[in-house]
């Protein structure tokens, strides 16, 4: 690790951004423009999001299959607003063999085709609905301006594929999956959002309605932290996803799809880091607990690693993710700022006075410095340990969503609303015309970034036209 200082937030967010992904070695960039390389300590981290997603997938009943990476071209003509989406952005393969091919391929930017195809063959009855799918892997989408995690050309995700018999079951889909992505964004990455539905312009190619958790970033751009999709027929029709129903009628099916993806870990760095480095919510973090030990001599040293070692077996038997530095090479300086980089929740200090006292020194990462170090007994420590991980995971969401909330504004004019967005969130009335949404787009760089859900029962004016307006809308400047 480069004993550099890292660049700080507020200098230049961008540059502390890209120099801590790598610092931190969660990710490399790769020989491919725009693809990037996930190294160890960020795949780790992706697999506990992963973990609990795939848990609450399947107890839902949803099941895991593998789509092939390339998907014939003429499969993207059949639904003509997914294929005018996606158009700019696809990968084609022409050779294959050292042979042109007959039908160009794409390297999937998304799978609702491949999918659609493999549905019409395997759905014939209401006794195969409702079909619950979920995808693993990765996808390929050509950007022009590429950042890790948060936009890269190949990236990393989930996405859930299903089909219904009706549009009451579907939609009803749609809003389940959305629940469990707030429930994960809350409970285990500790980031605060907001649900809604987005417009019609922001709405995915091809689908009906589009819905989307919205995350507030230090920099208080915002970021889509996650989508579900109501796709009604069109898909069906496209790919002849037909079944009978229990009348003996043949139907088309209603289909939805659904994705987090890798750009999560970039929420986490942006909504959690600070100037020192990672800040990661102990029930995602790779490492929750480092174990850190102190000694100039020998006889130091035995006494130190007895009990660092008794200290690493209890909180591995108590499945805390522990670490034992027992680096030599390096100064116990150098680890503690090494593991503030890494985002390590709680470090736990052992020298000889702690030895002598049957103490340890605790380090909580969420505060640095002394505020967040205490000396306690080295008897209940595994639970010491365990209480001080909910107490972080708990105070990174409580000031998350203080920070969030301290920069959300409702202005009631235009002129209050254009200085807002410049810097802060807007939460305003919006008469839904797509001529007010673009004309605020090119004015002031806002978008829209969900309609929530629960509305107020009266009415207002829209903040750009004046015109009658029955929702209401957050506005902000997005990655």
């Amino acid at each position: 690790m480069s004993t550099k200082a890292l660049l700080s937030r507020s200098e230049d967010f961008s540059e502390w951004y890209n120099q801590l992904v790598i610092r931190s070695e969660l990710a490399d960039y790769a020989p491919v423009r725009g693809c990037m390389v996930v190294r160890p300590y960020g795949w780790a981290l992706w697999e506990n999001m992963t973990a609990y997603l795939d848990a609450e997938f399947k107890r839902t009943g949803h099941v895991n299959a593998a789509f092939p990476t390339l998907i014939p071209l003429s499969f993207f003509e059949k639904e003509k607003e997914h294929v005018e989406g996606f158009s700019p952005q696809l990968a084609v393969v022409t050779h294959g063999g050292g042979e042109e091919l007959e039908e160009k391929l794409v390297v999937r930017p998304t799978s609702e085709t491949v999918i659609g195809y493999m549905y019409s063959k395997w759905i014939n009855s209401w006794r195969d609905l409702p079909l619950l799918i979920v995808q693993w892997g990765s996808v390929m989408r050509w950007e022009l301006r590429t950042k890790l995690f948060l936009r890269t050309a190949e990236f990393y995700w989930h996405e859930g594929h299903t089909a219904h018999a009706t549009a009451e079951e579907a939609t009803a889909e749609m809003r389940r999956i959305l629940d469990i992505y707030e429930k994960f964004s809350l409970e285990e990455a500790a980031i605060p959002v907001i649900k809604g539905r987005k417009s019609d312009s922001e709405r995915f190619p091809g689908a009906r309605i589009t819905t989307s958790i919205e995350a507030m970033m230090w920099d208080k751009r915002a970021l889509q932290a996650g989508t579900s999709h109501y796709f009604g027929p069109n898909f069906a029709k496209a790919f002849d996803i037909q079944f009978l129903d229990k009348n003996n009628v043949r139907q088309y099916c209603e289909t939805t799809s659904w994705a987090i993806s890798s750009r999560m870990i970039g929420a986490l760095i942006m909504v959690h880091g600070d100037d020192q480095g990672l800040v990661l919510p102990p029930r995602l973090a790779p490492i929750q607990t480092v174990i850190v030990p102190i000694f100039k001599s020998d006889a130091e040293q035995s006494a130190v690693m007895e009990v660092a070692d008794g200290v690493f077996a209890a909180l591995q038997a108590a499945n805390i993710r522990v670490k034992l530095d027992d680096r030599d090479n390096v100064s116990p300086g150098f680890k503690f700022n090494d593991w503030e980089m890494r985002g390590v929740p709680v470090r736990i200090e052992i020298g000889p006075k702690d030895v002598a006292k049957g103490s340890v020194a605790l380090a909580r990462r969420d505060r640095p410095g002394r505020e967040g170090k205490s000396f306690v007994p080295q008897t209940d420590l595994v639970a010491t340990v365990g209480r001080l991980l909910d107490d972080i995971q708990s105070s990174l969401l409580q000031r998350a969503t203080a920070y969030r909330d301290a920069h959300i504004h409702e202005p009631t004019t235009y002129e209050e609303f254009r200085k807002v967005v410049a810097d802060d969130w807007a939460f305003v009335w919006w008469c839904g015309r797509a001529e007010c949404e673009a004309s605020i787009k090119e004015e002031t760089r806002a978008t829209t970034r969900c309609i929530p859900f629960d509305q107020p029962q009266q009415s207002g004016d829209c903040i750009y036209c004046g015109q009658p307006a029955n929702e209401r809308v957050y506005f902000a400047r997005s990655y």
